[in-house]
């Protein structure tokens, strides 16, 4: 029995954009091999870009699949925090709370805007909040559509000159975000109550009252 395909590549995905616009689909995104690669056209590279950008867009605002609480880091020898290449944002874990310290970004290392430092305390693991920046074949399907229809309505809006079928794609775009937030909410284990993480709570259960 043939293997069903569970997730979309790159290639699939320009396909799909390809599609939807109205343009025969390819073979391949690039032309040459190893490190010496070039888009085989224009329009190939433009709709490639704006499928990278919308997903950087998208895994930008922080899903359950790609933020990570708590997360640690350590200072090296020098005392100085390397952000990892795949950060997309980063926070200190609790940092409403205690506020002896507050890192941000700047260019590939962390600064201490309440110290005004680049140097950390050596071999004081700090904790961190972090969304990651993960490949487009990592992503779970439904982002991988999401992020398809998103950049096939950028596409349309760009390079085809019909109202009907942006607005076409902004229907399935906003029907594809909604899969989103429904594994998002399923996944995710959210709760108003702020329970944190590492620890158990049990609502109020009438059936138990009635068992007793």
């Amino acid at each position: 029995m043939q293997q069903l395909k569970q997730t979309e590549s790159d290639l699939s995905s320009v396909n799909s954009i390809l599609a939807a616009i109205g343009q025969a689909p390819i073979s391949r995104i690039y032309n040459g091999r190893g490190s010496n690669l070039t888009y085989v056209n224009p329009e190939i590279a433009l709709i490639h870009t704006l499928l990278t950008e919308v997903d950087t867009d998208v895994q930008n605002e922080g899903w359950v699949f790609n933020t990570e609480f708590n997360y640690p880091l350590t200072p090296d020898e020098k005392g100085e925090i390397l952000i990892p290449a795949n950060v997309l944002r980063m926070d200190i874990s609790e940092g409403q709370v205690y506020r002896n310290t507050d890192p941000v970004k700047r260019g590939f290392k962390l600064y201490d805007r309440y110290n005004h430092t680049f140097i950390f305390a050596p071999e004081t693991e700090l904790h961190f909040d972090v969304t990651w920046k993960w490949d487009f074949d990592e992503l779970p399907s439904v982002f991988q559509r999401y992020i398809t229809l998103r950049a096939s309505g950028r596409a349309a809006t760009q390079m085809v000159t019909n109202p009907q079928l942006v607005q076409l794609l902004q229907t399935q775009e906003a029907q594809a975000r909604a899969a989103c937030l429904e594994y998002e909410c399923n996944q995710g284990d959210h709760t108003f109550f702020g329970t944190p993480q590492g620890t158990a709570y049990r609502s109020f259960q009438p059936y138990r009252t009635l068992a007793r």
